[in-house]
């Protein structure tokens, strides 16, 4: 892969804002370089615009040097700054598989770039080879999100690794519902593929989806590029405090992913046992997607029980389904009990 020749030629002249956090670091008692307010401490200080601390607390969990990682606002922030790096509006593209995560087309049309849409099988599997045929000169960026969202389902790895050998672009593998699926993570290849970046999240299993914490990993010539874009403090204090506190209850996020794929199992049961559902998908996610009889009929019904799911009825192989996320024991039980008093 050549990176020099995927990037936009703006992104390889821009000059980066420098912020007096970037100029200065170490020890100091006395900060009267960026214009803050004096009082109120810690909140008037500006954050770490590099997130160091809490760089090196998730380089831990996850075994990756901390150079390989960069945080966003949310998973949204990195997928947006790959369109903005390397796609170069009205002229190059990106390849998808259809239906999946719609933030990668609600990017690509905020960045006035085309998506190539690869349909899924009836399955909701992949072929590499598709993907591949669908690409052209233009393209510089190929999206699959596994387990992919809305259809819960894992992607076949064998057929994601064929992607990432088989392009010379950047392949992006949107890991966000990795930890409820029994199959684990591509983190540990990354160093094999110079081209593969990789995204996860601290809103699902984590439980941390409130303070919008995002990270993608990849090789450090692609994070320093996505360092070079980012606004300078991306990751407010609250954040970084919030998840460096939070990252330290691993076996609380341990015991709550079990819980909810019991409880995802427990429901997949249920629901088969209703006379309107006709098919319950196999789920990888903290999510299951349901096909059922009138299905924005139950969704209204639904609502007016205050249970609230989503309706995917419109989204491309998910006619007349349901997704609806997997909640505590107590939510569960009361939407299993709505939908049966409608036998």
């Amino acid at each position: 892969m050549n990176l020099d020749k995927l990037l936009r030629n703006n992104i390889k002249a821009l000059n980066p804002y420098s912020s007096a956090r970037d100029e200065f670091s170490g020890e100091a008692e006395v900060f009267l370089d960026a214009n803050e307010n004096p009082f109120n401490a810690p909140y008037n200080r500006y954050p770490d615009p590099q997130q160091k601390e809490l760089k090196i607390k998730i380089a831990e969990l996850k075994n990756i040097a901390p150079e390989k990682i960069f945080l966003g606002n949310g998973s949204d922030e990195p997928i947006d700054i790959i369109f903005r790096a390397f796609c170069e509006p009205g002229v190059d593209n990106v390849v998808t598989i259809e239906p999946t995560y719609g933030m990668y087309q609600v990017a690509a049309d905020v960045n006035n770039v085309e998506v190539r849409k690869v349909k899924l099988n009836e399955d909701f599997g992949f072929s590499a080879q598709k993907l591949l045929d669908a690409a052209n000169l233009y393209t510089k960026v190929i999206f699959v999100c596994s387990p992919n969202n809305p259809t819960a389902n894992l992607l076949d790895n064998s057929e994601i690794l064929k992607l990432i050998t088989g392009f010379d672009g950047l392949v992006v593998v949107d890991e966000a519902y990795i930890d409820f699926s029994p199959e684990n993570s591509l983190l540990p290849e990354l160093d094999k593929y110079e081209n593969l970046i990789i995204l996860q999240t601290l809103s699902k299993a984590w439980g941390m989806a409130g303070i919008r914490l995002g990270m993608a990993f990849a090789q450090p010539e692609i994070i320093h590029i996505f360092n070079k874009i980012k606004y300078p403090y991306n990751i407010n204090i609250l954040t970084q405090q919030k998840a460096l506190e939070l990252l330290d209850h691993l076996q609380e996020k341990e015991e709550w992913v079990k819980i909810i794929v019991e409880e995802r199992d427990k429901m997949v049961k249920k629901l088969f046992k209703l006379p309107f559902v006709q098919v319950v998908y196999p789920s990888d996610a903290n999510f299951i997607l349901v096909k059922m009889h009138d299905a924005r009929g139950i969704y209204e019904y639904l609502t007016e029980q205050k249970i609230i799911v989503r309706d995917r009825s419109k989204v491309t192989l998910c006619v007349d389904c349901l997704r609806i996320t997997i909640g505590s024991p107590k939510e569960n039980k009361k939407l299993r009990k709505a939908l049966k008093n409608l036998i």
